[in-house]
């Protein structure tokens, strides 16, 4: 007779900084900030040195799809079919608690974009070089060049690419000219409509550009830009499919992407993680809304209806823990960011943070479910994934 396995570990912190349900999570590459947004428009910016609020405001008028950092900015995204583009107020030094949370502190809104929010499909953001000339924009701030790709403003089956910060569409209608064609289906359903989009994620390979999209029908299809002679397009044109396939049965709920961009995981509402290289693997556990990769994307965590967190090896999808995030459902999960990520002297000790300290937060996983709650890991370092 097998031992009973030992109980999932407690969380290290648990925040209590929303008034609903947490919607999305996103922690800044150096560690230091933790964003998260939640189902009444509220965005909560929180220190990861002292676990208090910095800074706290209402983005949109319903809840937040969305929200990063991008360079100086802050950018966030909303049910409210609305996406601004912030400017962060310095942190006063020595502030903290309820003066963290003063007006003064509140960002400023720089310009905001209509998008169409009924897919709840969350942008993604491709930030480009200083001297990159694809978008077009005449702003003194190179590092606000970026490409954001969304749903397209009228049918939600289809997708645009827009050029930040001059808001101007570069792509449009992305999907258009196979929308009705024929889908290669791994259960032997064949054609069928894809239905709404749930996740897309923007990428440039070999100088094009590419995009995976997720959908409602559980498909996912991979597309390159193929012109090479032009940087716009309309009616989808240009977009070459490299593939099609359907690992789910239900709609996509959630993507995520490793960072070199060789790899993507999918969750619906069954029982499966899908994966780029057209494998897949059958969980226990059907119902899972969030899905995120560590850095190095050797271990993914699944955020699960049940209210809990599971690890997995993404190369042998092995489990490697469960954490009980809370008793209701676990609607977005974030690693931190690892130190090699930092690009600083993790020897340092600035600001009284020791090398031992950055480590420990380095391997904090971070989950935001229903009950308003924003709960924090410190996961165990290994190799053995």
């Amino acid at each position: 007779m097998s031992e009973p396995s030992p109980p999932p570990p407690s969380p290290r912190h648990v925040l209590r900084t929303q008034s609903s349900g947490v919607t999305s999570l996103f922690i800044s590459l150096d560690n230091e900030r933790i964003y998260s947004g939640d189902g009444s428009g509220f965005i909560v910016l929180t220190s990861t040195r002292t676990l208090r609020p910095i800074s706290s405001w209402k983005a949109h008028n319903d809840g937040v799809l969305g929200v990063q950092e991008w360079g100086a900015n802050i950018i966030t995204q909303g049910r409210d079919n609305k996406l601004h583009v912030w400017r962060p107020v310095e942190e006063l030094p020595g502030i903290g608690g309820s003066a963290a949370l003063s007006e003064s502190l509140v960002p400023v809104l720089r310009y905001s974009m209509e998008v169409n929010a009924l897919n709840y499909c969350r942008f993604s953001l491709m930030p480009l070089p200083p001297d990159d000339s694809e978008t077009g924009s005449s702003s003194k701030d190179q590092s606000d060049a970026a490409l954001i790709a969304i749903p397209n403003l009228i049918k939600s089956s289809e997708a645009d690419i827009w050029s930040l910060p001059s808001c101007s569409r570069v792509h449009a209608a992305i999907g258009k000219q196979e929308s009705n064609g024929p889908i290669l289906s791994t259960d032997g359903r064949g054609n069928q409509a894809t239905g709404i989009i749930m996740a897309l994620h923007l990428f440039e390979h070999d100088c094009a550009l590419r995009i995976p999209i997720a959908y409602e029908s559980g498909n996912v299809t991979l597309r390159k830009f193929a012109k090479s002679d032009r940087m716009t397009s309309v009616e989808g044109l240009g977009w070459k499919v490299l593939w099609k396939v359907k690992l789910h049965a239900e709609a996509v709920m959630a993507m995520s992407v490793t960072n070199d961009n060789s790899m993507a995981l999918t969750v619906s509402a069954d029982h499966l993680i899908g994966r780029y290289d057209l494998s897949k693997h059958r969980t226990n556990h059907p119902g899972n809304g969030a899905v995120a990769i560590r850095g190095d994307g050797r271990v993914c965590a699944v955020g699960g209806w049940d209210g809990r967190i599971r690890l997995y090896s993404t190369k042998s999808f092995k489990p490697l823990g469960t954490l009980k995030c809370r008793k209701n459902g676990c609607q977005a999960v974030v690693f931190a960011r690892s130190l090699s990520a930092y690009q600083i002297d993790v020897n340092e000790d600035e600001d009284g943070m020791s090398k031992q300290e950055r480590e420990e937060r380095s391997r904090w996983l971070i989950g935001g479910a229903k009950d308003k709650l924003v709960t924090i890991w410190s996961l165990m370092a290994s190799n053995k994934t």
